[in-house]
């Protein structure tokens, strides 16, 4: 009876995770989000801040949108919206400014069953023109 029980343990145990050494700890994919318009997509150069709204899916609550390479305030609307603070200083200049929104990844965290967390992944780029 005591070889039964201590092979039900051993089965018990293994079978839940437990007594296993092989964890996965690379980051697994995360959402990746995807712009399709952006609102306004234009402005001439010395116009004064404005809010971007910025359509599309899978955005994340913590998504952030990148203007011409830098990280904006951004609201999150819809996980098919968000609005970007955009300072006149963005657009002081005429040209393309490439605009991307990034879902950030989820950190790995403990426990038995080792949960390696998320990769942080960015949208295609569209373009904002300042005239």
């Amino acid at each position: 009876m005591k070889i039964i029980y201590a092979l039900w343990l051993t089965i018990l145990c293994f079978g839940c995770g437990y007594g296993s050494s092989s964890k996965n700890t690379t980051p697994q994919p995360g959402v990746v989000p995807a712009i399709t318009e952006l609102s306004p997509d234009s402005a001439n150069a010395g116009d004064p801040a404005f809010t971007l709204t910025v359509n599309g899916s899978n955005f994340n609550s913590n998504a952030v949108v990148k203007f011409n390479g830098t990280n904006q305030t951004t609201t999150f609307v819809t996980g098919k919206q968000l609005t970007a603070a955009i300072p006149a200083s963005a657009i002081a200049t005429a040209g393309t400014m490439p605009v991307s929104v990034t879902n950030p990844g989820r950190p790995a965290s403990g426990g038995p069953y080792g949960d390696p967390g998320t990769k942080s992944e960015t949208s295609n780029v569209m373009n904002f023109t300042v005239n």
